[in-house]
Parts: C-alpha cells; structure tokens; sequence
C-alpha cells in the first residue's frame, strides 16, 4: 500500500484542494467535525482574524488527534469576511445572501483566511512538534452589480456555503473588481503562509512536492 502524502488537509473544500493540487502538493484531504458556532461562543472572539485562526486551529486540531494524521503536516483554514463592521460567515439562505451580496455590490471588504499547521511526526523521522498559525486576506472590490446580477448570482446556489457570500474562482469571479491582498487567501489557502509554516516546521516547499509522483 503507497504511504500517504505528507500533507493532510484538514478540510473537503475543493477549491482549498485545487490550490494545492495546482501548486504540486500532493495530500489527502479530511473532513473536521468542529461545531463552528460553539467553539466561536466558547472562546469569546469577535475579531474576523481572532475568528478565523480560532476555527483554523479548532480544525487542524481535530484532524491531528486522530489515527490516520499520525506522522503527518496537518493544515487547517477557515475564512471570514469583515464588511462595514460586521463578521459574514456563511449566508446559508437565499434571502441572507441576497440582501449581503446587494449591500457590498460596488464596495471593499477584508477576506481574513486562519491557517493553523501541526507537525504530527515522530521526532526520530525528523518531527519537530511544532504547532504555528497565521492570517492572511485582501481587500476585495466587487462591482456595481445591477438587481438582475445579484438574482443570478444567488440562483446558482454558489454564494450561500462561502464566507462573505462570494467565490474569487467560480461565477462570483466575475462581479469582482479589484482583490489587493493575497489571492490564495481569498480563495481559500494561502499557499505562501503554507510554505512559510512547513518552514517552520523544519521544511522547505520543495519536500512537498517531492509528492508529486
């Protein structure tokens, strides 16, 4: 049986998949079972970055207790987005991301995306234990987006499972305008902050791709 990846997302998210698919890390991924709205109540965060390492970390932690993440780099993310002083998680409801989505048409929201990363490996296979987070994003600048636009976009079903009721790599693409920031954040992993904690860990990116095959 072919040994696993050392990379073990911690998350089912395609398109945090994609990213890293595309950037030529290998992994498998693992969906967390983490209870997001008890563990935001349970710490008493209310900062959309505090929040999102607090449910990056919650994730990976979940995952790395487990079996099968034994001798592996865990990474766990989860993206909030800020707009005019208030925290979108997801809008889970047309009527919520409609009336979301028609508020920031032709404005600027922050994209905040938690990574937390721990190193699982026995220390004798060169495991350092180490256990790091970081935070990530961008401004992101929608369009003008008419009545019409808003009502397609939130008829393809897309923005109501995405924090902030909007996607950089599916059809939301197409109403923004601008992203100043971290692109990879804004989608869902910053493949950047991902090399800057395996770094951390004792690892340079090239040992990840050493996956490849």
């Amino acid at each position: 049986m072919p040994e696993s990846p050392l990379v073990l997302l911690a998350s089912q998210s395609p398109a945090r998949a994609k990213l890293l698919r595309d950037s030529g890390i290998a992994f498998t991924q693992m969906a967390s079972d983490v209870d997001e709205d008890a563990a935001v109540a349970a710490s008493g965060a209310q900062e959309p970055g505090e929040i999102a390492l607090l449910l990056a970390r919650a994730k990976c932690e979940s995952i790395a207790a487990r079996p099968e993440a034994q001798g592996r780099l865990v990474i766990g993310c989860d993206s909030v987005f800020a707009f005019d002083g208030e925290v979108h998680g997801k809008p889970l409801t047309p009527e919520r991301a409609t009336e979301r989505i028609s508020a920031m048409r032709g404005s600027t929201g922050h994209l905040h995306t938690g990574h937390w990363l721990i190193d699982t490996r026995d220390p004798a296979m060169g495991g350092t234990g180490f256990a790091g987070g970081l935070e990530a994003g961008a401004d992101v600048t929608f369009t003008a987006m008419s009545d019409a636009d808003v009502a397609a976009y939130v008829a393809t079903g897309e923005p109501l499972w995405v924090a902030g009721s909007f996607t950089l790599d599916g059809y939301g693409a197409a109403f923004i305008e601008r992203v100043d920031g971290d692109l990879h954040a804004v989608i869902g992993l910053s493949v950047n902050g991902l090399r800057r904690l395996a770094a951390e860990a004792g690892l340079g990116i090239a040992r990840l791709w050493e996956d490849r095959g």
